[in-house]
């Protein structure tokens, strides 16, 4: 079967069958596996599309000492190489190949499996999702290629990873952000709390660059997209556009409303029939009268 229709169906082997594959790669305490065996290092190759294209040295040397005293306790996912029949690619586990050879072994223990090239590019996606230095954005990409590339599901996603569809959908809205702010949380400038704060915002990138210049925490930077978006809304000009662009129902139904509630109330139509009503009070005494008036 062509990749091409593995791609647009899914997945031929099932995202379960390949997560089976990757708990292969779990701790230390994992029982033994069956069908492992061992290979010369120098007949493995890294796989030239792995998504991961950075590998922390210092990290790599931690592990290469631990591989030196333990040996390699669980193995590599690999499979015949496409060009070279004497060859093994890497399908999962290629930073415990590097530091392996940083550790100077000479063989390694691998799991061979059957893949087709499109597999291949999903278990090392998912792979990926699976370490725990990967930052925010890093994850919401590899969660876009999943869906895109691949047709699955947030909620999919979700069961396959073990984790909440509602963590899915927050990261995947970190993409929408300027490209600049993408690279702030990269680089470890901002958090995905902070960006998660400023995709509401009208100057995202002026806010973002302010929360940095000023150190300010979360909590902040809502306040501030929060006073931001308040201060628009205010003012002059965009009350004076609203209220041009209103038809007259819509004015005397925000005038009925307002008179009802003794409470401002502006009602926003959207482009697709939906919209918003907004109630405005002037303290927290009006608050819980609305409050007693929307709970009968």
């Amino acid at each position: 079967m062509s990749d091409s229709k593995l791609a647009k169906r899914g997945l031929g082997r099932g995202l379960s069958a390949l997560m089976a594959d990757l708990d292969l790669d779990g701790p230390a305490e994992a029982k033994p596996v069956k069908d492992r065996t061992m290979v010369p290092i120098e007949q493995i190759t890294a796989n030239p599309d792995q998504p991961r294209r950075h590998f922390d040295n210092g990290a790599l040397l931690e592990l290469a000492d631990s591989l030196r005293q333990r040996g390699v306790l669980q193995p590599l996912i690999v499979r015949k190489h496409p060009q070279d029949d004497s060859l093994f690619q890497i399908v999962a586990g290629e930073r415990r190949w590097r530091a392996a050879q940083m550790a100077q072994l000479h063989e390694l223990p691998v799991i061979i499996r059957e893949l087709s090239d499109t597999e291949v590019l999903e278990v090392a996606i998912i792979e990926n999702i699976q370490r725990a230095d990967l930052n925010a954005i890093e994850e919401a990409a590899s969660f876009r290629q999943l869906m895109d590339r691949f047709g699955h599901t947030q909620e999919k996603l979700a069961e396959a990873l073990n984790k909440s569809r509602s963590h899915i959908a927050n990261l995947l809205r970190l993409l929408s952000l300027p490209d600049q702010i993408q690279d702030y949380v990269k680089d470890g400038k901002l958090t995905a709390g902070h960006a998660r704060a400023l995709i509401t915002a009208d100057n995202p990138l002026a806010l973002a660059r302010r929360v940095i210049d000023n150190t300010l925490s979360v909590r902040e930077t809502e306040d501030l997209v929060r006073k931001q978006g308040k201060a628009t809304t205010d003012s002059p000009n965009a009350k004076a556009s609203r209220k041009a662009n209103k038809d007259a129902d819509t004015r005397a139904l925000e005038a009925d409303l307002s008179a009802q509630l003794k409470m401002s109330v502006t009602i926003d139509h959207g482009s697709n029939g939906g919209g918003t009503v907004t109630i405005g009070y002037r303290d927290l005494e009006e608050l819980d009268r609305l409050c007693q008036l929307l709970g009968r």
